[in-house]
């Protein structure tokens, strides 16, 4: 599943859709034997396209998580915790920080107003379900960590993230919040997401909503 001995300038994929299939494969190899219901929740934004792929290959919902990372107002690229848009939040060694709290609502109120963008999702609850958390990449596992958290309190059957690349020195910790991780590939030598694949432009919230559309509408 892991290929961890990538050089940093490797390419992986493509694009998003190019690693959407190629996971999709892979989760589905994963679930044929498995008799239970699925659902797919994706991050937006870059997670949506990848979680559409999945959902048509497993013929199951897809749905949306939102969760932002924390950050300080002079360094936003480093992550110092996370939150979702309901407020569960992953505390880090800077949680005791002067202004965490400040940080903590802005992530939140971001996560919040990006969930109101998705009016039409179908909500469905991960209850006796299993539930695959999906993005495009993961990079601190911050965000998809925290969005675990939040759907344990829906008491799955299981929490399954998937994500096409992951740093190899997060996997273990991965564990921490899914019981099983679905990964491409897990290099030793990760500088970020984009690194892998040809063509990452950033998704436009329009993209990401009508992709979500594209699946209830089939």
């Amino acid at each position: 599943m892991f290929s961890p001995q990538l050089s940093p300038d490797a390419i992986l994929f493509d694009d998003r859709a190019d690693a959407a299939r190629q996971l999709a494969q892979l989760v589905l190899k994963e679930a044929q034997s498995l008799e239970a219901s699925f659902i797919v929740y994706a991050l937006p934004r870059g997670g949506v396209e990848i979680g559409v792929e999945i959902a048509q290959a497993l013929h199951c919902p897809l749905d949306i998580l939102v969760a932002k990372k924390i950050t300080r107002p002079h360094d936003p690229e480093l992550a110092i915790g996370a939150v979702t848009a309901d407020g569960h939040i992953l505390r880090s060694i800077h949680s005791q920080s002067p202004g965490w709290q400040e940080a903590v609502d802005r992530a939140q109120n971001k996560a919040k107003q990006q969930l109101e963008q998705f009016h039409a999702r179908p909500n469905v609850p991960a209850t006796g379900k299993i539930a695959l958390l999906v993005d495009d990449g993961i990079a601190t596992g911050m965000t998809i960590s925290v969005a675990a958290q939040a759907l344990r309190e829906q008491q799955p059957q299981e929490i399954w993230i998937c994500a096409p690349v992951a740093p190899a020195s997060l996997i273990k910790r991965l564990y921490d919040y899914g019981d099983r991780i679905l990964v491409l590939a897990a290099p030793d030598h990760f500088l970020s997401v984009s690194r892998f694949y040809r063509s990452f432009p950033q998704v436009e919230i329009e993209t990401a909503i009508a992709d979500l559309k594209k699946t209830l509408q089939s």
